[in-house]
């Protein structure tokens, strides 16, 4: 999702000054009312409505070398389940992280029958 642009937030913070209510505002806008707020408190604490820097999302919980190892495992055994490749990578992570690593590896897991 991308930010709201500088030329909304502005508008929006000139509507909140002349004296519009934050509902009435969200409504003319489409935004949400705790946006509205939030953007208005942030104005009030920093002086500033500009958008956070995007921070980058979560980090990846295996290395490159564990996700190299995890491509193999998968290369050579493609009907192993998300469990059984977590007990083979004998890494202290979640099953739900090898699932993710397999999924943004772009690997196919698909069963044969």
């Amino acid at each position: 999702m991308e930010a709201i642009s500088l030329d909304l937030r502005k508008l929006v913070i000139a509507d909140c000054d002349a004296g519009m209510k934050t509902a009435e505002v969200a409504a003319k806008y489409k935004v949400s009312t705790a946006w509205v707020r939030r953007l208005k408190q942030r104005r009030r604490e920093t002086g500033s409505i500009e958008a956070l820097p995007w921070n980058g999302g979560r980090r990846h919980k295996l290395t490159d070398a564990q996700e190299e190892r995890l491509r193999k495992l998968v290369e050579s055994d493609p009907d192993a389940t998300i469990d059984e490749l977590h007990k083979r990578m004998r890494v202290r992570c979640c099953r739900s992280t090898i699932h993710e690593s397999v999924r943004r590896l772009g690997l196919s897991f698909k069963k044969s029958r």
